[in-house]
């Protein structure tokens, strides 16, 4: 699945993914890539994944980044793709 890309193209033609480096975007138009979430370490040297900046919730604790980084895939493609 690591080579796997999702768009979801909406009723406007504004296409929604999340980034990767598999397929260029450029080759769908002009872009605008935004950031949807953060992934850093807590107070406690845990990792959170902040996803308010797409009204989703934060998601910790995570001892490792790539748990982290996991969930918050998990969850853009579960509720904003």
């Amino acid at each position: 699945m690591k080579n796997t890309v999702e768009l979801v193209i909406g009723p406007t033609g504004v296409v929604r993914t999340i980034y990767s480096e598999v397929l260029d975007l450029r080759s769908l138009g002009s872009t605008k890539i935004v950031r949807a979430s953060h992934v850093e370490p807590d107070d406690d040297g845990q990792w959170q994944a902040d996803l308010t900046l797409v009204d989703g919730p934060i998601l910790r604790p995570y001892y490792e980044r790539s748990q982290a980084l996991e969930a918050e895939v998990a969850w853009l493609r579960d509720n904003w793709l």
